[in-house]
């Protein structure tokens, strides 16, 4: 598959570069990190779009959750790569101009004030790219061999908030986190996030529960340990960000302009 990954590798980024030179021609007063920060969160929605429809796609199609198989497990996987490396690039570059702009104003070195930036403010994502890389992309294309295609689609579905993610912080970007789409976006980012990162796990011990005829507390005790480890280590920073959501969504309940005039 490396047509698949020389694809990868010249879309992403040619979409990023392409979305920030019409970014700098619609809004010409947006700074470089402006335009960058909005790129990566079209390009960030358009690959989480097209993971969703490939997760909706496989889960959709095989009846055998242990065997079943489909050709987009495999292939989609190989897209994933390029992205992680595009997107923790891109990521940093949002440090570098952000920190390009304050080195107007002091004189010290450019590149590290960029990466500890970026390591302070975005090291779980760094941790989250790079354990998707290391660890669950080869367990995916060299250790689970022909079974398991099932739940591989199922964690594409994972993607299915981000549209809603990226959406909100763009409304933000551009000075309409009071509008009521910004509000209506908060409730579609709650309710996918929960239903696609948190309800998901049980969702496909259910599905192992269901094909086996056992009780769905007993999955965990028949399948291989390492299933179990890989779920609760992609879970628990779904939970941790769902509570950072939530908590952001309180405070924008409790400093909406309604709130204020009681």
């Amino acid at each position: 598959m490396w047509h698949v990954l020389a694809l990868g590798f010249l879309f992403f980024p040619g979409l990023y570069l392409l979305i920030r030179r019409c970014a700098h021609r619609i809004q010409p007063q947006w700074s470089e990190a402006d335009c960058s920060l909005f790129s990566s969160r079209i390009v960030s929605s358009v690959h989480a779009i097209a993971a969703t429809t490939s997760g909706i796609l496989i889960t959709s199609s095989i009846k055998d959750v242990k065997s079943g198989r489909h050709w987009l497990a495999t292939t989609f996987i190989w897209i994933v790569i390029p992205y992680m490396v595009y997107d923790a690039l891109a990521m940093f570059l949002w440090h570098w101009y952000k920190c390009k702009e304050k080195m107007v104003t002091n004189g010290k070195d450019h590149f590290s004030t960029a990466m500890n930036s970026f390591l302070q403010k975005d090291f779980l994502m760094l941790v989250h790219h790079t354990a998707i890389l290391t660890i669950f992309v080869p367990i995916d294309q060299f250790v689970r061999g022909d079974i398991g295609d099932f739940y591989v689609g199922c964690l594409f579905l994972a993607e299915t908030s981000t549209p809603f993610l990226c959406l909100g912080k763009i409304l933000i970007q551009m000075n309409l986190q009071n509008s009521l789409l910004h509000k209506v976006n908060g409730i579609f980012i709650l309710l996918s996030f929960f239903t696609c990162r948190i309800l998901l796990f049980p969702f496909m011990y259910n599905a192992y529960a269901k094909q086996y005829g056992i009780p769905i507390y007993k999955v965990p005790f028949n399948i291989p340990l390492h299933c179990n480890i890989s779920n609760a280590t992609l879970m628990a920073p779904q939970i941790y960000w769902f509570w950072l959501i939530c908590r952001k969504a309180l405070r924008l309940y409790k400093s909406s302009p309604a709130s204020k005039d009681r």
